[in-house]
């Protein structure tokens, strides 16, 4: 196939990490993941949400926007853990829903979020998974990360809410939904090739484009 930028995005605990390292492992794509090891905002962000909103969100969208464009140049395929897309319109709407982020703070994160998105090379797909909130909260609660201990069903719910919002409107390029509790393709290398080859077909054209 040709030079494609392919990005997972989905909720807490769908999935994403485990179909990136396989589907580029598979099809010999680069990967690139969310920075966690090396965030510095992340340990504050966690003791004070309110006071460190703001500076997280930008370290984010710095940090996915060099991601998105060095990926989008690099001459192989790749594929992203998670998309730049997602930090504006879950994430930071979250966080200002939920009265961690002001709307001065806000307000300014999404200008520069805009301006920096119009100038970002448009990805060839979206792979959207899902999942039901009971399956992820199971998923969450079996890693048992200790900065995921606070994850609620309804924060769940809430995010569940904006994808959909945020889907409904989305116009990047075409998307390919995928239930991840339906497909174990972590666990039978069937159900990874069947989501394999709906991405080749996506890719190739041979699977009608769907904007959503």
């Amino acid at each position: 196939m040709a030079k494609h930028l392919v990005l997972v995005a989905g909720n807490i605990g769908a999935g994403k990490t485990s179909l990136t390292e396989r589907l580029a492992a598979r099809l010999n794509w680069s990967a690139d993941y969310e920075s966690v090891a090396d965030n510095p905002y992340l340990s504050d962000f966690y003791g004070d949400m309110r006071a460190w909103s703001f500076h997280l969100q930008i370290f984010f969208l710095g940090h996915r926007a060099a991601q998105h464009r060095q990926l989008a140049l690099d001459p192989r395929s790749a594929i992203i853990d998670r998309s730049i897309y997602e930090d504006a319109h879950i994430f930071a709407r979250a966080l200002h829903e939920m009265g961690n982020l002001s709307e001065r703070d806000y307000t300014s994160y999404l200008r520069l979020y805009n301006l920096i998105v119009d100038s970002l090379p448009v990805p060839a797909l979206l792979i959207y998974l899902r999942a039901p909130v009971e399956v992820l909260i199971d998923r969450i609660t079996r890693r048992g990360r200790a900065m995921e201990s606070g994850i609620t069903p309804d924060y769940l719910r809430l995010l569940d809410r904006y994808y959909d919002e945020w889907l409904a409107e989305f116009n990047h390029c075409p998307v390919l939904t995928i239930r991840s509790d339906d497909l174990d393709f972590v666990h039978r290398k069937k159900d990874l090739g069947v989501v394999v080859q709906r991405i080749e077909d996506r890719l190739t054209g041979r699977e009608e484009v769907v904007f959503k």
